[in-house]
């Protein structure tokens, strides 16, 4: 394992992304791990040119290592719709335009899928962790959950897609479920397991 975390790293968190960063630190809390945001040590946010969610989260964790000079941790990850070829995939954040807007990303999915005259409605939530060093060293991980959209979103609890997605085996959206058990699920909590038993050294 070419990168290691221990409790006192001072660990970055790549992103400008408040609800990303929110999930990430929540996640890390467990393990005494100092993180730091993106945003908050005033890094540039990088353009996403990868063509796929671990070549974008290596993009985001390298240039915040280099810029930091510490260790940096980042998260590419998106909706990816069966029926939609697996649109939106990458290009998630910017199904909201300019500003982001997932309450615009949303509509655009489910418009999509009514011109579609789609009837699968299976979807699932991919996560990329890139955990890298200043030094160039990177290690990457991935997380799936899977489930189906709903129309119309509902809950006001998580961020981006959660509020139009139901996992399987649960009847409640990301967006109206508690935070810890959307945490313990989700795709992210999936990447972030394997990312700690590769990763963290207690001793």
């Amino acid at each position: 394992m070419a990168v290691t975390l221990r409790r006192g790293t001072r660990l970055v968190i790549a992103s400008h992304n408040e609800g990303k960063v929110r999930e990430i630190a929540d996640l890390l809390a467990p393990f005494s791990i100092d993180v730091a945001s993106a945003d908050k040590l005033a890094l540039d946010e990088l353009e996403e040119t990868g063509k796929t969610f671990t070549e974008n989260a290596k993009l985001k964790a390298l240039g915040a290592a280099r810029a930091s000079g510490l260790p940096a941790l980042a998260d590419d990850s998106g909706l990816e719709v069966r029926a939609l070829g697996g649109e939106p995939g990458i290009h998630s954040a910017r199904w909201g335009g300019a500003a982001r807007d997932f309450g615009l990303a949303m509509q655009r999915v489910h418009q999509e899928l009514v011109t579609a005259g789609a009837k699968d409605l299976s979807a699932n939530f991919t996560c990329a962790l890139a955990l890298a060093l200043p030094n160039g060293k990177a290690e990457l991980f991935e997380g799936r959950v899977f489930g189906t959209l709903t129309w119309p979103p509902r809950g006001a609890r998580g961020f981006g897609y959660d509020p139009i997605f139901v996992p399987e085996g649960y009847k409640e959206t990301f967006g109206e479920m508690e935070p810890s058990l959307k945490d313990s699920i989700s795709h992210r909590a999936r990447a972030f397991e394997k990312l700690m038993l590769a990763a963290y050294d207690d001793d």
